[in-house]
């Protein structure tokens, strides 16, 4: 069985698995607007933006930032959570993106669902705190912007239903759930659970003064290979008048989405709503408006997620792809999503951040780009280019503290001399 982490992008056709790697191109060439298959050379960028976005994200699932570890105790958990902070303002960084409900469940007392095991190291009990009331005011009290990150649909990393605290709402609704690539999730295409997810997770918007509620890249899950979403009954019962499952599955998340961005307007009208989905809508070769990749995966037809039209729709306030690769990576070039990312959300309100692959920088295993730390800061100097980018998040905070080849290092030194606030 093949998990399909954040880290690791990859697909499985005709039996084989597609892994998102691949060699070389020109680092000069980049792509042309959606839709065409024109490559254009590298401009000069403009000065230093007053104003961008520089991030962080932490990662609560399976204990991966923080709590380092189930079961530390309150001051240990809130030692860790403000030596993370202190260390973004050190690296002159401007907003965090705190994973609040990885796993159907909360770092916040919440009526909908139960305490995350990843506190406590048993899932509905308490920690004796509430972390994310104390998140929201140090990160605010250090000037850092706080995003409340969370999963919409993941229910477990395994999929043991009776492991679940008995009033879990996936145990009282089985009904709700599919097993699928040893995990657990709510099925999308059943509206009582869009519904019961947008209330669990906009409890945070209408309790906490988050400044942002942001989605990664999970929607349906990543394919799997030899299985099958088992959503064929709420196809048959809620399918309508569509035809084709995919169309429906993409209405699905559309509505989830659509919906949520109207429900945060009322609730809390300042607080953003974005959404940091993998980095390729489509491939050329499947879509004439597509990317020029050749990607493993696409969140259009692998995830049901059309983050192409939620930019042209202005239903989020941001857009943060996870362009995950060096410059002049074949399958997958950043120097060409960059543009691309910028041609779509040209002329909407949207703004377009970046999501850096931190994590690969030294790492075994990784090809010679990100083996040197100066990879990184070559993607901020190329993003100069596009004003429509208008800033970056790097995975992850350990990643951030650690620095292991000095790659955060140098992109504070080329890019962040100062602190900035971010765009608004």
């Amino acid at each position: 069985m093949t998990r399909i982490t954040r880290r690791a992008f990859t697909a499985f056709s005709a039996g084989a698995a597609v892994t998102v790697l691949g060699g070389a191109a020109p680092a000069h060439a980049v792509a042309g607007p959606p839709g065409t298959h024109a490559t254009a050379a590298r401009g000069t960028g403009p000065a230093r933006r007053a104003r961008e976005l520089r991030g962080v994200w932490i990662a609560s699932v399976d204990n991966g930032n923080w709590p380092s570890a189930p079961g530390l105790s309150a001051d240990e958990q809130r030692a860790e959570l403000s030596a993370l902070f202190d260390t973004a303002v050190e690296r002159h960084l401007n907003t965090v993106y705190l994973q609040v409900r990885p796993c159907a469940d909360a770092f916040w007392p919440s009526s909908y669902e139960p305490w995350s095991r990843f506190l406590t190291g048993t899932q509905g009990r308490s920690p004796g705190w509430d972390p994310l009331e104390f998140a929201v005011r140090e990160a605010h009290r250090r000037g850092l912007e706080l995003h409340a990150w969370c999963n919409p649909y993941r229910i477990s990393l395994d999929e043991d239903l009776d492991a679940l605290v008995d009033w879990h709402p996936a145990r009282r609704h089985p009904e709700w759930v599919v097993r699928y690539g040893g995990q657990l999730y709510y099925n999308p295409g059943i509206p009582a659970v869009r519904r019961f997810v947008q209330d669990a997770m906009l409890d945070v918007v209408a309790r906490y003064p988050v400044d942002g509620l942001h989605w990664d890249d999970y929607f349906y899950p990543y394919p799997v290979e030899g299985e099958t979403f088992d959503d064929d009954e709420a196809f048959e019962q809620y399918g309508g008048d569509f035809t084709d499952r995919g169309d429906w599955r993409r209405h699905n998340i559309d509505l989830l989405v659509q919906e949520t961005a109207g429900r945060i307007r009322t609730l809390r009208p300042k607080t953003s709503f974005g959404i940091s989905p993998f980095g390729v809508w489509r491939n050329a070769a499947t879509d004439p408006k597509g990317s020029d990749t050749t990607a493993g995966v696409q969140t259009y037809d692998d995830l049901y997620a059309d983050t192409l039209r939620w930019v042209r729709e202005e239903w989020v306030d941001y857009i943060l792809p996870q362009l995950y690769w060096h410059i002049g990576f074949e399958a997958a070039d950043y120097a060409k999503l960059v543009p691309w990312w910028s041609e779509a959300v040209d002329g909407t309100r949207v703004r377009l951040y970046v999501g850096e692959a931190l994590y690969k920088q030294g790492a075994e295993g990784q090809p010679d780009p990100w083996q040197d730390p100066a990879e990184l800061s070559r993607h901020l100097t190329f993003d100069q280019a596009w004003p429509q980018v208008q800033g970056n998040v790097y995975f992850s905070a350990n990643e951030v503290v650690a620095d292991p080849i000095g790659a955060m290092a140098q992109v504070v030194a080329d890019h962040y001399p100062t602190r900035v606030r971010p765009p608004r």
